[in-house]
């Protein structure tokens, strides 16, 4: 722990980085592999699962579509100059509404809601299959 008041010279971001996009996307991958893999034993499951697939597969593709969007029609003097590595983006500042938030303790924001629902959806379903082969 620093013993500065106020730390200097610490850069400050107000988008995330592309490795913390890329990792919320894994997860969300991974919810819903884990959810046809576990969950997909009898017939009135499908439709469900089908939706669910749907609508996550909106819920990553929407996003991006609209980044790509904003990166091409991004002003000369908006456009960031150099990317920034992740150890970097980490080390700084990370700009939520008008206060900062350290860089990990940002990323640990974002991607703790979506760890706990897929490997605890994933943990369900283990159990879920344990219990269903130990009755029959």
């Amino acid at each position: 722990m620093s013993r500065e008041l106020v730390a200097h010279n610490k850069p400050v971001f107000n988008h995330l980085h592309p490795k913390i996009y890329g990792a919320a996307v894994g997860l969300i991958a991974w919810f819903t592999l884990m959810a046809w893999v576990l969950f997909d034993r009898s017939s009135d499951a499908g439709e469900s699962l089908m939706f669910v697939s749907v609508l996550f597969l909106v819920a990553i593709l929407l996003p991006w579509t609209l980044s790509l969007v904003w990166k091409k029609y991004e002003m000369p003097h908006e456009r960031q100059q150099q990317s920034t590595s992740l150890h970097d983006w980490r080390a700084g500042d990370f700009e939520v509404w008008g206060a900062k938030l350290h860089g990990t303790d940002a990323a640990i924001d974002v991607l703790l809601p979506l760890m706990a629902v897929s490997f605890g959806l994933t943990a369900i379903g283990i159990v879920f299959v344990i219990v269903r082969a130990s009755v029959t």
